[in-house]
């Protein structure tokens, strides 16, 4: 599938943005609608290295995928490297791109992509015209993400890491 891309402007300043995509723990939050069964794949849930596996309810497919953070450059740009389908087989990315505006404004463009090499993959995808119903996705998703950070409400959706320490001590 080629690149999908979504792009909106969020009325607050860049870092934060950037901050609140970063973290895959807020994720949910705003992608929720399509990306469900979310969980963390480390402890540490933001940085190069930090990684999720999900599932992506999009039809006529829905198959399990995951992300790692590979490159950050803050506050503009993360991207983000994985796999989805049968078998993990078809590589994925994920591109955050930031870019400041006047006040604190900030446009956010998301581009996601897969790279399939097997035949019968890449002819399911243009089968099932899976671009148009990632692109609506993506654009609803960046729609909750401005909603949530422009409200304030965005670091209630938090997810935890399974099997993690559940009380405040410290020890991590």
């Amino acid at each position: 599938m080629g690149p999908v891309s979504a792009e909106i402007e969020i009325d607050v300043p860049r870092p934060r943005a950037f901050e609140a995509i970063a973290d895959l723990s807020l994720r949910p939050a705003f992608t929720d609608h399509f990306l469900t069964g979310f969980r963390l794949t480390r402890i540490e849930s933001t940085g190069v290295g930090a990684g999720a596996r999900f599932r992506v309810d999009v039809r006529p497919r829905r198959v399990w995928a995951d992300t790692t953070i590979a490159e950050v450059d803050a506050p503009h740009r993360i991207v983000e490297h994985g796999r989805c389908g049968r078998l993990n087989r078809i590589p994925a990315t994920t591109l955050w791109e930031l870019t400041e505006g006047p006040g604190s404004l900030t446009t956010v463009r998301v581009s996601f992509w897969t790279e399939p090499a097997n035949p019968v993959d890449r002819r399911l995808e243009l089968l099932s015209a899976a671009s148009i119903p990632y692109e609506r996705r993506w654009r609803e998703a960046l729609r909750r993400l401005r909603d949530g950070l422009e409200s304030g409400e965005l670091d209630s959706g938090r997810v935890a890491v399974g099997g993690g320490n559940p009380h405040a001590t410290g020890i991590p």
